[in-house]
């Protein structure tokens, strides 16, 4: 019997299916998704910005100066100063709080208060403004009683606060939250078994690991602190000198046809928004390999 011979009862061999061609994109492809994304980039981004500076200079660098010397100016920027100086560490203590319980606890309404960290982004900030005016307000819910009191929190600085942390509270958070859950517990527990006490588990073993997410948290929330413009609007009242932060009295001299002045403290702005992407790029850059080794760990 030849080797060859093939019996009837033998199953068929199965047909080899053609390989389909590797997909990729072509040289010329390539060089139209980065085109497209640079033009994109330049006339969203870099043009809008380069306007501002432009026009904030067209006067000259006395100009542009003199902007920040009138009194109205400078009490915007002592307010904004002021603003974010309460917001944002009321903001690191509650996003580090919340990312604890969510990380490091079940318990009945977990998945509520992730749910309401990510309410602000969700929401118009001038909603919410408008919701601080409801409650607050001098025909608020408990506007009449505060002012009884004579606390006054609408048209004042509680208010400028209060819409201030709401519309900035879930950065911290969900800046640590992804990082302690890769993290995990392990940590924390050992240290625990070893006797450490909370307060030296959460100085000497959480927050090291932590920083560097709690560091961008908290530039992200600073710089959306000082330039938000929608909530504090409704809330501010726009008295000149007592309830101005920066973006309204930018807004303010813009209707005045003062150009070259609400340039110039946009540009301010535009400075901070800046110095905060470079500051967030280094230490991405510097200790991104230690983040991410804490993000394993």
């Amino acid at each position: 019997m030849a080797t060859g011979e093939t019996f009837p009862l033998d199953p068929p061999r199965p047909r080899a299916l053609p390989v389909p061609p590797p997909i990729g994109e072509t040289a010329t492809a390539r060089r139209l998704l980065v085109a497209a994304a640079v033009l994109f980039l330049a006339l969203m981004l870099a043009l809008p910005l380069a306007g501002v500076f432009t026009e904030g200079l067209r006067k000259g660098w006395g100009a542009w100066l003199a902007a920040f010397a009138d009194p109205d100016a400078l009490a915007a920027i002592r307010l904004t100063l002021l603003v974010a100086a309460i917001s944002v560490p009321a903001n690191l203590v509650f996003g580090v709080a919340a990312a604890w319980a969510i990380t490091r606890f079940s318990f009945p309404g977990r998945n509520l208060l992730v749910t309401l960290i990510d309410l602000p982004f969700s929401v118009s900030p001038v909603v919410s403004g408008l919701v601080f005016v409801l409650l607050f307000g001098a025909n608020g819910l408990v506007g009449p009683f505060l002012k009884a009191q004579g606390i006054q929190v609408i048209f004042a600085v509680p208010g400028l606060v209060l819409a201030t942390i709401f519309v900035t509270f879930p950065f911290v958070a969900r800046e640590l939250i992804p990082i302690m859950q890769a993290q995990g517990a392990a940590d924390e527990e050992a240290a625990l078994t070893l006797g450490a006490s909370g307060w030296t588990i959460f100085t000497r073993v959480t927050l090291p690991n932590i920083k560097w997410g709690l560091l961008y948290g908290v530039l992200l929330c600073n710089a959306r602190a000082m330039g938000e413009f929608g909530a504090v609007s409704v809330v501010s009242g726009h008295i000149r000198g007592l309830t101005n932060t920066v973006p309204l009295q930018v807004e303010i001299l813009y209707n005045e046809y003062d150009f070259v002045g609400a340039f110039a403290i946009a540009s301010a702005l535009a400075v901070l928004a800046l110095v905060t992407l470079v500051l967030k790029t280094f230490l991405e850059w510097r200790y991104g390999d230690e983040l991410a080794r804490s993000a394993r760990h």
